[in-house]
């Protein structure tokens, strides 16, 4: 294992924990960790070690996302700046940098044969990446890409409306007025989520989410563009152990089967988990080495 620093196209400076197979391989697996979280996590030296086993490496880094509140490293003309970054303050669609940032690190260390693996929100960011990239039609990073790992990706709008009820329309109302009085950095009021969060935030999950809006699981007529844009090998799992999800794990698994049209789809759920996967890492490690067998 090793320590990997990269700078991302928008010149912020992340930080990484390479773990390499004791065989060389071009084929590594990129994680991207979900809120509040961090590349320390114990499911991540879980599923590395599982994973490099395997002749497979395994690269996890600190999105700007990590944690709660963090200053990152900017640097502008040469000159480094701080900004402030962690769940409370990031903009989501920042990651789009940060994952292209750690795919082209990865790159630059001889890895041809990528798989994006995301947890929770880092789901999100992935399919939400992916997506930009088909757009912008980067085939440069496009053609290395070799599967999507999804691990609890939730339904962000759709729980909190369920935690707050009437209170949602309220808060958004709340975070209207501060973004008309340009306080954007005010953290929302106790309560308003999961874990503070600020203004800025808040309105994006919320309000500006046209482009990550996209696991509706409530919306029967939804059909899931994003998720079937993807057309390389697609892994899907969540727990049924106090999961983010609102919908019986089985339920939601067989709308997804039923929804999603990618031929080479994995959809299932991890029984016993939590949304975290605690005491089941090796499980899932065993599960996702399967799936990548198979590509």
């Amino acid at each position: 294992m090793k320590k990997i620093s990269f700078i991302t196209g928008d010149n912020i400076k992340l930080d990484g924990l390479l773990y390499e197979s004791d065989v060389l391989t071009k084929e590594i697996v990129i994680s991207v960790h979900g809120m509040t979280s961090n590349c320390f996590k114990k499911r991540e030296d879980i599923l590395a070690n599982e994973i490099t086993k395997n002749n497979i490496s395994y690269f996890c880094f600190n999105n700007r996302g990590h944690d709660l509140s963090v200053y990152v490293d900017k640097y502008i003309d040469g000159r480094r700046t701080k900004i402030i970054a962690g769940s409370t303050y990031e903009d989501v669609l920042d990651s789009y940098y940060d994952i292209t940032g750690a795919i082209k690190s990865m790159i630059d260390n001889g890895y041809e044969k990528i798989h994006l693996q995301g947890h929770s929100l880092g789901c999100t960011k992935i399919v939400y990446t992916y997506t930009r990239l088909k757009n912008e039609n980067n085939i440069e990073i496009l053609n290395k890409v070799s599967s999507i790992i999804l691990l609890s990706l939730v339904d962000i709008v759709g729980t909190q409306k369920y935690s707050l009820n009437d209170k949602f329309d309220k808060m958004l109302e709340y975070a209207s007025q501060k973004e008309t009085d340009n306080k954007l950095n005010e953290l929302m009021p106790e309560n308003s989520f999961i874990h503070p969060i600020c203004v800025k935030t808040y309105l994006r999950y919320f309000k500006y989410n046209e482009n990550i809006n996209f696991s509706r699981y409530e919306d029967k007529s939804y059909s899931f563009e994003e998720l079937n844009n993807i057309k390389i090998p697609l892994f899907i799992r969540w727990g049924n152990d106090r999961e983010m999800i609102l919908q019986d794990v089985k339920e939601l698994v067989k709308l997804m089967e039923s929804k999603i049209n990618n031929i080479y789809k994995n959809i299932g759920y991890i029984d016993g988990a939590n949304h975290s996967y605690v005491g089941k890492e090796i499980i899932v490690a065993n599960e996702i080495i399967n799936f990548i067998h198979t590509i």
